[in-house]
């Protein structure tokens, strides 16, 4: 059916920095219908015991655990991909599309992710959509017809990309590898799609449009954004962001340094002239920077100093308030393992990304301090949340079998993140980081109506500060 445009649609409000995003692998998170776990048509059934298969999560489980991220403090939430995925194995994470159209049925309906963008809504809470543009799964059907030649890149034998992130901008790069980046696909069983295709690029767009209108979105996340046609990124995000003034789009760029992430983003002066109209970016360099800054011994080049020389780097984007920082996400190890399980660095890390500019994003269980000690395996760095299946023994909802570590954790995060909630120097106020000195870290974060002095102490013994140090402020 064609619906009647809901009034001031176009202006919706995007995600901002005076949010916080809650990252969800929703086949990992609860299952709120098992019913739902087994549907007649989809290839792969539920196997809990394998980490690398269904484990039943849907949007029902979500929807059921709303207030339990309100009460946290979280004002928005990500979900990874629950757009249908009706592959033979290794489905649950959502990234081998097979239909843009329609959810998968395993995760439950469009009306169901329609109701839980409303329901959060309801609760203060915003809903942001992972998309991906520039791959679809093997088992799509369009696969078994393709619409035209072109619809997809196409070699004359399988070629892999080879995830070179930097010869877009390499004045020195050959075609050749510039052409097996983009055009190279990412594993067998992901066909890369060929938005350089009118027809193709055409149907994304409008793709992406829909959901915004369907879902009430407060944002995009595009998935390995580089990856696509650079000319026809930049057109979506313009043609979306025109739809969309306020809209807030983060793209996914996984390179550890600003010269590459900041290429992307709206409002940047390229050498090349390339014209970027992505509005945010996820800030892998910085989240690099912050473990190497915690785990590595104070010297003339490491500890603090990589994430103040990282933040020193802020000069090359056009707004590096609005980038979206994170301590780890769905395809890294859980930043509890990442620090070594050091519950004092934790807690550094925690109160870092809520402090520090820009909007923060956190993955669910980091709350509880899940882990992945094993191995970075993304089967269990995506492991079931606790409680959110019958029988667990452990239930991180209520509390229930949690050791008094992980409750301290979560109190303090949800201590923090309340606490930002009414911090109008956190959301707008200027940065302002003075050079580590003796393991010590401090910045300032200044507005109008607010001054925040944040300060960080490695040592094991108590540092005392010359506040001279900090007169200017």
């Amino acid at each position: 059916p064609v619906w009647a445009r809901k009034p001031g649609a176009a202006n919706r409000q995007g995600f901002s920095n005076s949010d916080v995003l809650y990252l969800i692998t929703p086949d990992r998170f609860a299952n709120g219908d098992p019913d739902n776990d087994a549907v007649e048509g989809m290839l792969e059934l539920p196997d809990r015991a394998n980490k690398g298969g269904r484990h039943g999560g849907d949007i029902a489980g979500i929807r059921q655990h709303l207030d339990y991220i309100a009460d946290l403090g979280f004002t928005a939430i990500w979900l990874n991909p629950v757009l249908e995925n009706n592959m033979k194995t290794y489905s649950y994470h959502g990234y081998s599309t097979t239909d843009y159209y329609r959810v998968d049925p395993r995760f439950g309906t469009n009306e169901d992710y329609r109701q839980l963008a409303l329901d959060a809504r309801r609760k203060g809470i915003g809903l942001i959509m992972d998309m991906i543009v520039n791959h679809c799964g093997l088992e799509h059907w369009w696969m078994r017809d393709l619409p035209t030649s072109d619809w997809i890149n196409q070699w004359p034998t399988y070629q892999e990309t080879n995830h070179r992130k930097t010869l877009l901008q390499d004045p020195h790069a050959s075609e050749r590898d510039k052409k097996i980046f983009t055009d190279g696909w990412f594993v067998p069983t992901m066909p890369d799609l060929n938005q350089r295709n009118e027809l193709l690029a055409e149907y994304l767009t409008q793709n992406s449009i829909w959901w915004v209108e369907y879902l009430g979105l407060a944002g995009i996340r595009m998935d390995t954004y580089p990856y696509p046609d650079m000319y026809y990124m930049s057109d979506w995000a313009k043609r979306l962001t025109t739809e969309y003034p306020n809209l807030n789009i983060v793209g996914e760029e996984w390179f550890e340094a600003p010269t590459i992430t900041s290429y992307w983003q709206r409002g940047k002066i390229n050498p090349n002239g390339y014209e970027p109209n992505l509005p945010s970016v996820m800030d892998f360099p910085l989240q690099a920077a912050l473990t190497a800054a915690l785990t590595n011994p104070e010297s003339w080049k490491t500890g603090w100093i990589t994430l103040y020389e990282t933040l020193a780097h802020d000069f090359l984007y056009p707004d590096p308030d609005n980038l979206v920082i994170f301590p780890d996400n769905h395809d890294m190890s859980r930043i509890f393992t990442q620090l070594n399980e050091d519950f004092d660095l934790y807690k550094m890390a925690m109160a870092c990304m809520l402090t520090m500019r820009g909007i923060p994003q956190l993955y669910y269980g980091d709350e509880i301090l899940m882990a992945n000690p094993e191995s970075g395996d993304h089967g269990l760095i995506r492991s079931d949340f606790p409680g959110g299946w019958p029988g667990d023994k452990v239930n991180g909802f209520t509390g229930e079998g949690l050791t008094d570590q992980q409750k301290e954790a979560r109190d303090f995060l949800k201590k923090l993140l309340h606490w930002r909630q009414n911090a109008p120097a956190v959301h707008a106020g200027r940065l302002v980081h003075f050079v580590p000195e003796n393991g010590v870290y401090v910045y300032f974060r200044l507005h109008d109506a607010q001054k925040i002095m944040v300060v960080f102490n490695k040592n094991a013994a108590p540092e005392t500060l010359d506040l001279t140090r900090f007169a200017e402020i």
